[in-house]
């Protein structure tokens, strides 16, 4: 079936196991605590260009991200069609859309609050988010001309049937790029320290796990994946993960000042940026990168 913006209707419902369930739940409780994060919903990290963006303002970083996302897209100025595989509350395609005027963008996400919310901010622009998983979505294949996977494809374990099913969705040519944390070496590995942050990660963000960067990049390139370009932001996420603790405690404060109770799923959300920090701390262990392939 060809996917367009008038049939969205038509659109199955998604298959959930077990951990995208959790995901879900974890997703329509706390994806409106993100406001504080963003006020544009930039559900990610941002990333540091010194002379340009500021480390003292947050979203002026995840903006970038968003920007350094879209430029390894290499889009022309003539129409293309955009897949954001998990794509929050639309932020990176609204940034899409705003700077590239002829581009079509599909967002897909399991939560329903992502999907009302999300096309609410959407409206007028020519984009729509449906509720799809992105490891079995019912757009045709060769549809797209650039998909992008901003921290999500962590929620299924780096899973080589993401990369399988953005593989077959792209056009030939077409881009595909994925920001996100990964181990830079197998779990098994991981210091005393280092597990228990990842334990802890994977379970309050509801993570399946995260792959081992060299085993990812050797799963896209038997995928079919041409060009497998990796660069190790590591550096240029740091300040914006340096953000965690002073949001950590504003959030918190906030909530009090303003008697609201705390809900579990904002718990598990502050719990897992903390541990995200912590994480970040084993820079042997982890890392942050930007993949970029063509099919």
């Amino acid at each position: 079936m060809k996917t367009t913006l008038l049939n969205i209707t038509e659109i199955t419902a998604p298959e959930t196991t077990q951990n995208s369930m959790e995901m879900i739940r974890f997703y329509n409780g706390a994806t409106a605590d993100y406001k504080f994060w963003s006020t544009d919903y930039n559900m990610h990290f941002g990333y540091f260009v010194p002379f340009k963006t500021n480390p003292f303002k947050r979203d002026s970083m995840l903006n970038e991200m968003n920007n350094q996302v879209i430029k390894k897209l290499d889009l022309s100025n003539s129409k293309n069609t955009l897949a954001d595989l998990g794509c929050g509350m639309g932020g990176t395609m609204r940034y899409a859309l705003k700077r590239h005027p002829k581009l079509t963008a599909f967002g897909v996400t399991l939560s329903n609050f992502q999907v009302e919310k999300g096309n609410s901010l959407l409206k007028k622009a020519k984009g729509v988010i449906l509720k799809e998983n992105y490891n079995q979505t019912s757009f045709q294949s060769n549809y797209f001309n650039a998909a992008t996977a901003i921290e999500s494809f962590c929620h299924s374990g780096h899973s080589s049937q993401s990369f399988k099913e953005a593989y077959r969705i792209l056009k030939p040519n077409g881009k595909l790029v994925i920001a996100d944390a990964f181990l830079k070496i197998n779990e098994e590995e991981l210091c005393h320290g280092g597990k228990y942050a990842y334990q802890k990660l994977c379970n309050h963000w509801s993570l399946e796990r995260l792959g081992t960067i060299a085993t990812v990049v050797q799963e896209l390139k038997n995928q079919g994946f041409s060009k497998v370009e990796v660069e190790d932001a590591s550096f240029r996420v740091a300040p914006s993960v340096l953000h965690v603790p002073f949001a950590i405690i504003g959030f918190t404060l906030k909530s009090l000042f303003q008697n609201n109770r705390l809900k579990k799923e904002s718990f598990h959300n502050l719990k897992g940026s903390f541990y995200a920090m912590l994480s970040g701390l084993h820079m042997r262990s982890f890392g942050y990168y930007i993949i970029t392939c063509t099919k």
